[in-house]
């Protein structure tokens, strides 16, 4: 499966859900305020017309709103979406990444199917809006919650606590539950799988699409 494919897949959900995210929709006005300033009709000797009262005339004919520019509408969309993505926690240290690796309980090679993040009963967040499908616990995941956003499923897995229920809208941000060492595990951490269209994927291009959304974002309130 082509990772540029499903990066594309992401990117069109981030860009389909930023703004309704975390802010309430915001629309451009249709139309631009113009600033003018229009001489007075009010009869002026030369000897009056001093820079300082030239300078109180045209303040005063300039509309209040002006302020309210296209500028601020940017400001607000960037922060929404800088907001519609989040890590997981609030630290990110990785123990084991997706792929190949020694079992530690067999001592094998197997197919390490996540990513292994260091954690101590940490909370555990939503990495983008989405939906609960399932909560539950069994001899390997331990306590776990799956999220939906879209096309893509995130499972987190070996949790102490679990702070969703089925059914739950999330956004990116809420706290789905707390770390611990629940199920198929030799210590405390997070661990972490992410399915597109059902097949298993690097859940590394989700933190990589978080990196670079709120780099881009801060990149761009900067010129604002």
């Amino acid at each position: 499966m082509s990772n540029t494919r499903i990066v594309i897949a992401l990117l069109l959900l981030l860009s389909g859900n930023h703004v309704k995210a975390q802010f309430n929709t915001v629309s451009c006005p249709g139309t631009r305020y113009k600033v003018t300033v229009e001489n007075s009709t009010r009869t002026t000797n030369k000897a009056e017309a001093t820079p300082e009262s030239i300078t109180s005339e045209n303040e005063k004919s300039v509309p209040d709103k002006v302020s309210l520019s296209s500028t601020d509408t940017k400001k607000k969309e960037q922060v929404a979406r800088y907001l519609s993505v989040c890590y997981p926690l609030s630290h990110i240290k990785i123990n084991s990444p997706y792929g190949y690796r020694k079992d530690p309980f067999t001592g094998k090679r197997k197919f390490h199917n996540g990513i292994d993040l260091h954690a101590r009963s940490s909370k555990v967040f939503a990495m983008m809006q989405g939906r609960v499908i399932a909560v539950g616990q069994d001899k390997v995941s331990g306590k776990y919650v799956t999220l939906r956003h879209g096309n893509f499923t995130v499972s987190y897995c070996h949790l102490s606590q679990i702070s969703v229920s089925q059914g739950q809208d999330v956004l990116s941000g809420d706290v789905v539950g707390i770390t611990g060492n629940t199920g198929r595990s030799t210590g405390e951490h997070l661990h972490i799988t992410c399915k597109f269209n059902g097949n298993s994927i690097d859940p590394m291009l989700f933190l990589k699409l978080i990196e670079d959304t709120q780099q881009s974002c801060v990149a761009a309130l900067t010129v604002l």
